[in-house]
């Protein structure tokens, strides 16, 4: 409730209020209504009281700072994934390959590799070749 979440942020009820008007903090809500804030509701606010009294920062800051932050998540998360969906591909393209030279018993000739030497903005992908032992 307000007048808990208020003492354990050591803030008056009046300051969540107006936070929550303007947007900094969402608690949620019971069914009539009354606020109902959470651990991590009772840390912000505290991070906000610190970026205010301690680092000078007006609510326009706090507000910057907040959803620069919130950005920077979102930002990593996206990151993460696509690490993730590039290390799955690589996989996939490293199996193919291999699949292929096994398929080609060692014959694979590069693309270009037999193209005129005269056209010498044209460049050759050299593909390592594993031949079988026999």
């Amino acid at each position: 409730m307000i007048s808990v979440a208020a003492e354990l942020a050591e803030m008056h009820p009046q300051t969540l209020r107006m936070y929550e008007a303007r947007g900094l903090i969402t608690p949620k809500r019971s069914p009539k209504k009354t606020r109902l804030y959470s651990q991590a509701d009772v840390e912000r606010l505290r991070r906000i009281q610190q970026m205010t009294s301690e680092e000078g920062l007006n609510l326009a800051g706090v507000e910057t700072v907040l959803e620069l932050e919130r950005q920077l998540e979102r930002m990593r998360g996206d990151m993460a994934k696509m690490r993730k969906r590039a290390a799955e591909i690589e996989s996939r393209m490293a199996q193919e390959l291999e699949r292929l030279r096994k398929s080609a018993g060692g014959e694979l000739v590069p693309y270009g590799a037999y193209e005129p030497k005269s056209m010498g903005s044209a460049r050759s992908t050299r593909i390592p070749i594993r031949r079988r032992s026999n």
